[in-house]
């Protein structure tokens, strides 16, 4: 089994990296356990977006992988770069990515919203994404996922997110 360094902890009030877990862990399970530690916590961001537009940005690629990504990169960019990335990722059970781009073509989203909201809005969107039976999108850079492949771009892109909050 492969080992990785990805699951989120709560240690002394900060988030921090977990050793010694695998792919297998890396379940939409595992991460509504991580966000819901979350809830009604004082949270502050380390990076250039509140949480609100973090919490966002995470529950509009979930939705987006049951419906469709609003751009996508070329298909010769997903057949290359984006599947070279994926795999590398997914190896490695963690992303590590810019974590102020937004996805191409989503709607803006406001600065001073309650984070709650969009946490709320993450969770239904994470559980909706685990009951979902029907076939996935095409990622907007990776090309075409299987179901077990999103839910680790899912989880890996949360986490990579959730390092750049503490409570």
């Amino acid at each position: 089994m492969l080992s990785t360094g990805v699951v989120i902890g709560l240690t002394g009030g900060t988030l921090a990296l977990i050793e010694g877990t695998t792919q297998n862990e890396l379940t939409i399970d595992l991460a509504l356990k991580k966000l819901e530690a979350l809830t009604h916590q004082n949270l502050i961001t380390l990076g250039p977006w509140n949480t609100y537009q973090i919490f966002t940005h995470c529950a509009q690629s979930v939705e987006y992988s049951m419906s469709s990504f609003p751009v996508h990169k070329s298909p010769f960019f997903k057949r290359t770069l984006g599947k070279l990335a994926f795999s590398i990722f997914s190896h490695q059970g963690k992303m590590s990515r810019g974590l102020n781009e937004l996805i191409s073509g989503a709607p803006n989203f406001h600065l001073n919203i309650d984070a709650e909201v969009a946490l709320k809005r993450l969770k239904k969107a994470l559980i909706a994404f685990n009951q979902y039976q029907g076939a996935t999108a095409p990622h907007f850079a990776y090309g075409e996922l299987s179901k077990k492949e999103y839910e680790m771009a899912h989880v890996m892109h949360l986490y990579n997110h959730l390092e750049e909050i503490k409570s």
